[in-house]
């Protein structure tokens, strides 16, 4: 990972270029290969991890809007929220809740997702959504992106790479709420309770996707592929 100088204050960058690693570098010079492996304790901040979901009315952003993001950090604190039934029928869609998710992105440095890097599904689905709306999405090398099913596909052998499939064989609790046509159907309607099934689907989502990272993220490098 490059150094992430956009999200780093004045202070994190003298700590960094003042104090050294085993190898007699500053961290500011080794940033990469010690000190994210390091994690020195007086160190005033570390990368911040946050696992990134969308729940969306189709599988084209074209043709289909976000329901619901969730982005939840590695110190636990969830960020997120569903849109509201009246944002549907009014006609502004996701236009406010987009806004709110290119905030919230842009408060971690590394976002991971479950086959939702480049060519696949949740960041191109975002960022386009974004694009649409003219809200700041996060540019290249501004954030780093991990793909737990990238992951899954590189270092085991499943019969799929889903994300309910790897919880099922860990005995990791995972999709209490499936997905549901008919409340998918509901939802695109403006049908709160609906919503509100969505929004806890969104959230088992994350919540299992961080233990299928912790359980693999060891076995995998520190990747630099920006969101």
């Amino acid at each position: 990972m490059r150094l992430p100088v956009k999200q780093l204050r004045k202070a994190d960058l003298e700590w960094l270029g003042s104090n050294y690693c085993r190898h007699g570098h500053t961290y500011l010079e080794h940033y990469t290969s010690c000190f994210l492996k390091d994690k020195p304790p007086t160190a005033p901040f570390t990368e911040r991890v946050g696992f990134f979901d969308l729940e969306t009315s189709g599988l084209k952003a074209d043709f289909a809007f976000i329901f619901s993001y969730a982005l939840l950090a590695d110190t636990g604190e969830l960020y997120g929220r569903v849109i509201r039934p009246d944002e549907i029928r009014s006609g502004k869609f996701d236009k406010d809740l987009v806004s709110e998710m290119c905030r919230d992105l842009k408060k971690f440095h590394r976002v991971v997702v479950h086959y939702g890097g480049d060519r696949r599904f949740d960041c191109p689905f975002a960022r386009t959504r974004a694009l649409k709306h003219g809200c700041d999405f996060p540019l290249f090398k501004d954030i780093y992106v991990s793909d737990t099913w990238l992951m899954a596909k590189n270092k085991l052998k499943l019969r799929s790479n889903k994300l309910g499939v790897i919880c099922e064989f860990f005995g990791i609790t995972a999709k209490q709420h499936p997905l549901t046509p008919d409340v998918w159907q509901m939802a695109c309607a403006g049908d709160k309770k609906s919503l509100g099934y969505i929004w806890t689907h969104n959230q088992e989502d994350v919540d299992s996707m961080a233990k299928v990272y912790y359980l693999l993220k060891d076995y995998t490098a520190r990747n630099k592929v920006s969101i």
